[in-house]
């Protein structure tokens, strides 16, 4: 794991903490923050990928993943969103529910993706 995804999962690690230690009603709150965080760091990866693109080098131009921190964003987000969804799910329509929670997480993820290879390979 390299040193921006160290620092995320500090950052994750400390949201889960006050979580628990705030309680339920603060989830939202620490849920946006967690976000807001999660983009800047995605935003200021992805900016030094493209300097270094820009110059020549790096990963963005030897691999051809310029949309690396979008990808990896996106997914962040959604995996984090999927918390309260999935508890939302679960209470409100149990098993089935939660099924279709997770069905449209992984759905919404395969179509980013699937969008994702698309623009690569043109």
């Amino acid at each position: 794991m390299d040193a921006h995804g160290q620092e995320l999962k500090k950052e994750l690690d400390a949201t889960l903490d006050a979580r628990r230690e705030l309680g339920p009603e603060y989830e939202a709150a620490l849920v946006d923050s967690f976000v807001e965080k999660v983009d800047t760091q995605v935003r200021r990866r992805l900016a030094e990928e493209r300097l270094l693109a820009a110059r020549g080098g790096g990963p963005t131009a030897a691999l051809g993943e310029g949309n690396f921190g979008e990808r990896f964003g996106f997914a962040i987000v959604t995996l984090v969103l999927a918390i309260p969804l999935s508890a939302i799910a679960a209470v409100q329509a149990h098993l089935p529910g939660l099924l279709v929670a997770w069905g449209g997480i992984v759905g919404v993820n395969f179509i980013h993706a699937s969008k994702s290879l698309r623009r690569r390979t043109e």
